[in-house]
């Protein structure tokens, strides 16, 4: 990076550190049951950990937020209820989610989503704190659960309210981190899913909350709908 564009880049990131209001984490019960009344199966249980996304941030009330819009689609998808809890926190880093976050998990949940790195890119962690602490995560996270996905860094590269230049910045650093869980999730067998790349509507007004930076209510469902059709083929095993 030359050092026009690296003046601009720390400039823009210094105007929205001072500018930018992030959405709150909302109000509302973190766990709930979504699904079909009528079911001879017992519920799945679906546990979130990770950051604002799994805390819904950007909505107002936690029932409109991502976790339960990712449980709503899977009890559509299996036809069975699913039991959902988040362990979220605005801010969270991979560090905080492995020491704060999952060690509050005290059940064996079916499904484990671990939803973190948006805050690790923007706190300019390295690629190698990334590793260490994602590697750390999942491996204390396979004695709760033999079903567990990882979910890549949120879309920061097209919100609406940083600058161009960091936005452009921002994705080089998130396409790195995508490379490198890729590679942690393989070695463990756990299931990575990669929402960066994906189209999700995050070029849109209508994807983002008043904050112009987390998903709104648009947002968390259009980007759960995708995520559940990604995972059509893993969710098989709970058929």
């Amino acid at each position: 990076m030359n050092v026009a564009r690296r003046a601009r880049v720390l400039a823009e990131a210094w105007w929205a550190k001072h500018h930018v209001h992030l959405a709150a984490e909302p109000a509302g019960d973190r766990s709930g049951v979504v699904g079909p009344l009528a079911s001879d199966r017992s519920p799945l249980s679906l546990v979130a950990v990770g950051d604002s996304m799994v805390a819904g941030c950007g909505v107002d009330d936690q029932k409109d937020g991502f976790i339960p819009a990712i449980a709503q689609e899977i009890a559509g998808a299996l036809g069975r209820q699913v039991q959902w809890r988040t362990y979220g926190k605005l801010g969270a880093t991979m560090r905080r989610v492995r020491y704060r976050l999952l060690p509050e998990v005290d059940e064996s949940p079916d499904l484990l989503i671990v939803c973190a790195g948006s805050n690790d890119i923007m706190a300019q962690r390295s690629i190698d704190e990334w590793k260490t602490d994602l590697a750390a995560v999942l491996d204390e996270a396979q004695p709760l659960t033999d079903n567990i996905v990882v979910f890549s860094s949120g879309q920061l590269y097209n919100s609406p309210s940083l600058g161009p230049a960091l936005r452009k910045f921002l994705e080089g650093q998130i396409d790195a981190q995508t490379r490198a869980s890729r590679e942690i999730c393989a070695e463990r067998g756990v299931f990575f899913l990669d929402m960066t790349h994906e189209n999700v509507r995050s070029d849109t007004d209508e994807f983002y909350a008043s904050d112009h930076f987390h998903p709104g209510v648009f947002g968390y469902r259009y980007m759960a709908g995708r995520s559940v059709e990604l995972l059509d083929d893993y969710l098989r095993r709970f058929r």
